[in-house]
């Protein structure tokens, strides 16, 4: 029996070698040197290419997981997440992209463990969930956020406060010593703007404040700055 969805996956392979030019892998075809490293939270209604609007192989080096972390733990060290290093150490990318995006799960699912205890009863998406726990409750003891609150009132402050501890652990790794790491998160909930699918700058190595962050982007693009902290 055939089976439909298969088809459907390589039918749009099929679409998107149509829309490779002849030369797409000529630049890249036997090694890499992606200007961005983009860390985005694993959610197939954010795509990361999609948000970038990639057209062309070798610009966007991707990395996703749960709550999009860049720390891992090895051997109980915390350590800059591989797929993030890499291309800082050995493809030469200079630029570190952290987005969160409205509505995380992830950050959902830690705010509940936060306030109750629960955790999901997947061991690998409880270990991720985990990890997030401790940012969640160091976001409700932010002065801009009710921790005592509905959770849907407090979910994408606590989303935005994520994407700035993830830069700040990035910042302080020697993989990103030298590079720029921003922070922005994505929006489809209507919480920063009312365009679905926009981003926005809420981090720059570091500096958080709305004002600064207009400073450091064109007048043009100056309703992609905003903060919910």
């Amino acid at each position: 029996m055939v089976n439909r969805l298969l088809d459907t996956l390589i039918d749009r392979n099929d679409e998107h070698v149509a829309s490779l030019s002849a030369t797409a892998f000529d630049d890249c075809r036997d090694t890499q040197r992606p200007p961005v490293v983009s860390v985005c939270c694993s959610d197939s209604r954010v795509s990361q290419e999609g948000m970038w609007a990639t057209d062309r192989p070798g610009f966007l080096f991707t990395a996703g997981n749960i709550g999009n972390r860049v720390r891992d733990d090895v051997d109980g060290t915390a350590v800059l997440d591989g797929s993030v290093a890499y291309p800082l150490r050995y493809a030469d990318t200079d630029v570190l992209v952290v987005v969160g995006h409205t509505g995380c799960g992830a950050i959902g699912a830690a705010l509940t463990a936060a306030r109750t205890g629960e955790l999901p009863n997947e061991p690998g998406v409880r270990a991720d969930v985990e990890e997030l726990v401790p940012v969640v409750e160091a976001g409700l003891d932010h002065p801009a956020v009710d921790a005592d609150a509905p959770a849907d009132e407090v979910h994408d402050p606590l989303v935005e406060y994520n994407v700035h501890e993830q830069v700040a652990f990035a910042r302080d790794s020697d993989e990103a010593s030298d590079a720029d790491v921003y922070g922005f998160v994505y929006d489809f909930h209507g919480s920063y703007g009312d365009r679905d699918g926009a981003v926005y700058l809420v981090n720059v190595d570091g500096e958080r404040d709305v004002d600064a962050l207009h400073d450091v982007v064109d007048d043009e693009h100056a309703d992609h700055v905003a903060s919910l902290l």
